[in-house]
């Protein structure tokens, strides 16, 4: 293992590279988002239909999550992040080759595998920090979130400007070059990892049995943390993928429109995680997730009235419920690495599994709901029963916690600094 000097070097090749990676396999995971419509057009699909393509690659970029984190914590996170970059660019460039919706169903389950590397990452960033970096490295890792606005750029002028066009005699223009530009950088980013991060890894883990791995997911607050973690992530990447047609089917807008709309969102959403940590550290986890769910109520609110919100205002709540959801993914994840310092991979893959699976099942409610009740905006009514439930045990939790550990801290958010280990 690397110490001293040589150790700041290696974990800075870690995080920049891994930071990377994950930013690009973040941006593949969501890539449907944007594809969506084209596909939706040439396939002749159904709004449920469509949802359920987005719906199965998040949900095969969710459920490995767990065993991704505990064998990162075995094995070293650069072997397993260049695995799942060589797998997400063969899966990325099948996709191209799609003729059928089945097809295209099984070819985005397989791609949506590029979403697992969050797990790793965390694992591996933790592995190379010291506990007083942690959480600047993970929320500065975790800002790779804003991969999911990488294909809202691109995208729609890619789109435009190929249709028609064939490249190397066997790939075509459109919404089927996306996906080869994709497996294209993969490619590069897994050479890079091979060379540029030490061969030499860190593996919190290595010795340690598969059921004292999975030990703390017996406690209770690692499956609340789970909940709001499907609120604040769950959520973010079902909109990321959900926004891009709500604006063209509300607001009649363009395709290339609707990309830069949604970015507004993802930005936020993504940018302020490492911001999220600062003010978890300043301020306790606690006041963190008490500002994020009360700012995400207050806008969910907002957008579930009807036919209410023009376009920039609609847009201009939306980057506001962003800004919370930047803030609560840092919120959450603060609490791994303080109180698992030893299972970050379970504990942190469990959580970002269960989030991911949040982002699943929520864009097939989403058009469910607005088939049974006709109204676009019964997207934000599910979000908001979502996020009242996370706010009231929360709030119930820690008032019964407080109450039984100091009646005289009934009323505030943090215990002391003294006692601040959860007990619940």
């Amino acid at each position: 293992m690397a110490t001293g000097h040589k150790e700041a070097e290696g974990s800075t090749a870690v995080l920049t590279l891994s930071t990377i990676a994950f930013t690009v396999m973040f941006a593949v995971w969501l890539m449907f988002g944007i594809l969506g419509k084209p596909i939706q057009k040439e396939f002749h699909l159904t709004d449920v239909q469509l949802s359920w393509i987005s719906a199965v690659a998040i949900l095969n970029g969710s459920m490995w999550r767990l065993p991704a984190g505990m064998i990162t914590d075995r094995i070293g996170g650069r072997k397993v992040m260049s695995f799942i970059l060589a797998f997400s660019a063969v899966a990325s460039f099948a996709v191209a080759f799609a003729n059928s919706y089945h097809m295209l169903l099984v070819l985005a389950f397989l791609v949506g595998f590029a979403g697992n590397s969050f797990s790793v990452g965390v694992a591996w960033n933790s592995a190379w920090f010291s506990k007083n970096r942690q959480g600047f490295a993970l929320g500065l890792f975790g800002a790779g979130n804003v991969g999911a606005s990488v294909t809202k750029f691109i995208g729609p002028p890619l789109i435009l400007a190929t249709a028609g066009s064939t490249y190397f005699g066997f790939v075509k223009g459109g919404w089927r070059l996306i996906p080869v530009i994709y497996t294209v950088l993969l490619l590069i980013l897994l050479v890079l990892i091979l060379v540029g991060t030490p061969r030499e890894d860190r593996m919190p883990g290595a010795s340690k049995p598969v059921s004292e791995m999975l030990e703390p997911l017996k406690e209770m607050r690692v499956w609340r943390f789970s909940l709001y973690y499907v609120a604040v992530f769950g959520a973010y990447v079902a909109l990321s993928a959900w926004l891009p047609k709500y604006y063209m089917d509300v607001y009649d807008v363009s395709l290339t429109k609707a990309g830069l709309l949604t970015a507004l969102f993802i930005f936020p959403a993504s940018l302020l995680r490492p911001f999220g940590g600062w003010f978890s550290d300043k301020f306790g986890p606690r006041r963190a997730m008490y500002f994020t769910f009360t700012l995400m109520i207050v806008t969910q609110a907002l957008l579930s009235i009807p036919n209410l919100l023009s376009v920039w205002t609609f847009t201009a709540v939306v980057f506001l419920m962003g800004c919370a959801m930047g803030i609560g993914k840092a919120g959450v994840y603060k609490h791994i690495p303080d109180y698992f310092p030893t299972n970050v991979g379970s504990v942190g893959g469990l959580v970002g599994m269960l989030g991911g699976l949040g982002g699943f099942f929520l864009p097939p409610l989403f058009a469910y709901a607005k088939q049974w009740s006709g109204a676009p905006t019964s997207t934000f009514v599910v979000l908001l029963v979502l996020t009242s439930i996370c706010m009231v045990w929360m709030h119930l939790t820690i008032h019964a916690m407080l109450q039984k550990q100091s009646p005289h801290l009934s009323n505030h958010f943090e215990a002391p600094a003294s006692n601040t280990q959860e007990t619940r």
